[in-house]
């Protein structure tokens, strides 16, 4: 059980370098819609960035 925490960490790791274009790309989608201030598009991007590589660990870990 613990394994599985430690590898999908891992994988998100490795992930987040990669994750950071495309975050930014939805992100700039996204402020074309509804426009956003500068703090809560940075904010929103760092969040997005962790949250796909964290999607990605998952995949990587068990699939």
């Amino acid at each position: 059980m613990m394994i599985d925490l430690v590898l999908t960490l891992v994988f998100s790791l490795v992930m987040l370098l990669f994750m950071v274009f495309p975050a930014m790309k939805i992100m700039e989608w996204v402020d074309t819609k509804f426009p956003l201030s500068k703090t809560i598009y940075n904010v929103s991007t760092f969040l997005l960035t962790a949250f796909l590589s964290l999607l990605i660990g998952i995949f990587l870990r068990f699939a």
